[in-house]
């Protein structure tokens, strides 16, 4: 079947649908998926009227299917494309939307449509006997980690198949969106006998209505027959545990793909338009920079954008209760850097304490205090880009910066902010190089929370007194201390960085400290010096505080090792609050 036959196809097989009344069923497009989306384009969502938008630095993607209701029109979406350009300044667009408005025909492009599968319905019978009498050989795995055993899969089908650049763009992606997830983009992997891998399938869970297929691949190499089939039977099944209604397939792309999709039951439903252009260059003005920024911060824009943000909410686990003479504190372990947030749990909290006590000053001027000490020329034995080979350095860049190129950039996947990896190595002083170049990567990653600035801000807001326990000085000198040839090593595992954030993510918010410090024992400021003696100092200085009752303590978490037998020895009772359970029975959570 040639183009002009599967667009024949399609265009039969949706005429008899009422667009407007299944798209509102359905709820929306895979494009609508913010966790996706962002962690994918490296850009920031917001909204105008009735659309969502992805923009960063001067590129903006605009998804021309409406948040809410029916299908729309192409003229609402374009109303709210000009007021977004207008309001960003971008220069560099795409959409993709049902229908190209008509100012816009000249810029049009790719045409598809995307297929949908109605979870409700029985599968075809043909379909349930291949995949149970093929999966017999098979084992099958839910899982989040993308292994070597993928990357080859990967490649192979890849090298077989020529796909459309951003399809291939996306499956180079994969790899980032799962070293940061949120349990939202799993894997299903189908196992042969002998271990090798067979077929696996992406799915993404997030929107409340369906989840969607993302990509697919199954080896030559190591040959089941319908191993595909099999996945597609697991992922039916596990939408409808969800209690989802709906299978977004994805679009045709091909007729071979098409036809893997219509065999499952899926339809035609929607049509698919992209379009691309370069802005005419205009002067910036300063109200540009300031609407770009308040877009930037808002993400609050309706139900569906307020879920997104608070999906990032989660209790505070990492806390315990202290007890002494009738009196009542608490000890919180905190993380620097987060991909959740935790200011519900703190707001609440805080209505049980006067006093939080903090390791250091955390306000502006003192943050940059500390970052110019840190920007500094390093010793020429302690200069981080000459103790690491070429290869070490192109290999750390790749992890901090993530995907570049033509392709990523045409696709909206490059990072907005990319570190300049070798000007760091270069220029600063090792502790800070290896702060800012981790912060870099986190934030690629979509862990843009702090956990103990979180706090600090809160504290403020909500009227206690906060207290620093450490100043300037003693921080620097603290940060100074931290061995060269650990930063190294750190630096050099960067591979093992994506698994690294998955263990810290799980164990944090369990409030598991110790499945935390095992993941923590190679970052370069977890040494003997810096984690003992401070865990004195701070001991002196907040045992009088915690005495007196009502009072919160929030210091890194690697130090909750020692403190907690240390406030044991001075006569309290350390409870841990695994569950958040002091305030999930008085305050409701």
């Amino acid at each position: 079947m040639d183009t002009h036959d599967t667009k024949a196809s399609t265009q039969a097989t949706t005429e008899h649908i009422d667009i407007s009344a299944l798209y509102a069923q359905v709820g929306g497009v895979p494009e609508h998926s913010v966790s996706l989306m962002t962690r994918a384009s490296g850009g920031r969502a917001l909204r105008e009227g009735n659309y969502l938008f992805f923009s960063a630095r001067d590129w903006l993607l605009g998804i021309g299917y409406p948040l809410e209701g029916a299908a729309g029109s192409a003229a609402d979406f374009d109303e709210a494309l000009q007021a977004v350009i207008a309001r960003t300044g971008a220069r560099d667009i795409r959409i993709a939307a049902p229908e190209i408005p008509a100012r816009l025909a000249d810029k049009a492009g790719k045409k598809d449509v995307y297929y949908l599968l109605d979870v409700r319905r029985p599968v075809p019978k043909r379909m349930q006997n291949t995949a149970a009498s093929f999966g017999r050989s098979l084992r099958i795995e839910k899982g989040e980690t993308f292994t070597a055993a993928h990357r080859r899969l990967w490649g192979e089908f890849l090298t077989r198949h020529e796909l459309p650049a951003n399809v291939q763009a996306l499956y180079s992606t994969i790899e980032e969106l799962l070293a940061t997830p949120d349990g939202e983009i799993f894997l299903l992997n189908a196992w042969t006998a002998d271990n090798h891998l067979a077929a696996c399938l992406v799915v993404d869970t997030f929107m409340p209505g369906f989840d969607t297929y993302l990509l697919g691949a199954h080896s030559k190499d190591h040959y089941v027959p319908h191993a595909s089939d099999v996945l597609v039977a697991r992922m039916i099944e596990e939408a409808r545990k969800a209690g989802k209604t709906w299978l977004h397939l994805g679009l045709g792309v091909n007729a071979g793909i098409a036809r893997f999709k219509r065999k499952w039951g899926g339809f035609a439903a929607f049509p698919y338009n992209e379009a691309q252009w370069i802005e005419a260059k205009k002067q910036v003005s300063v109200n540009i920079i300031l609407h770009s920024m308040e877009a930037s911060l808002d993400l609050d824009m309706d139900e569906r954008e307020r879920r997104a943000h608070d999906y990032a909410q989660r209790p505070y686990r990492m806390l315990w209760k202290l007890e002494k003479n009738g009196r009542t504190s608490w000890l919180g372990g905190t993380a620097h850097f987060f991909c959740k947030s935790f200011e519900k749990s703190f707001k609440k909290l805080y209505r049980e304490v006067d006093t939080v006590l903090f390791e250091g000053h955390l306000d502006d001027a003192s943050l940059e205090k500390v970052s110019l000490a840190g920007k500094t020329p390093p010793e020429p034995s302690a200069c981080l880009y000459d103790l690491l080979t070429e290869e070490e350095r192109r290999r750390l860049e790749r992890m901090v910066r993530g995907p570049e190129g033509f392709w990523p950039r045409l696709l909206n996947m490059e990072a907005p902010n990319k570190a300049d990896v070798g000007w760091y190595l270069r220029r600063t002083r090792h502790w800070f190089a290896f702060f800012a170049l981790w912060c870099a990567f986190l934030e690629r990653c979509g862990w843009r929370y702090s956990v103990d600035l979180e706090a600090w801000r809160l504290a403020h807001a909500e009227g206690k007194h906060v207290l620093a326990m450490e100043d300037i000085e003693e921080q620097v000198e603290a940060l100074r201390a931290v061995p060269v040839q650990r930063a190294v090593n750190f630096l050099r595992d960067c591979g093992n960085w994506p698994k690294y954030l998955k263990a810290n993510q799980k164990a944090f918010l369990a409030g598991d400290l110790m499945g935390l410090t095992g993941t923590t024992t190679e970052f370069p400021t977890r040494t003997g010096h810096i984690i003992g003696d401070r865990d004195q100092r701070f001991r002196e200085r907040m045992l009088p505080y915690l005495e007196a009752g009502n009072a919160l303590a929030l210091v890194g978490s690697a130090h909750l090792i020692n403190l907690r037998p240390m406030l044991e020895q001075d006569g309290f009772t350390v409870t841990h609050c695994p569950h958040g359970s002091f305030w999930s029975r008085s305050l409701g959570w």
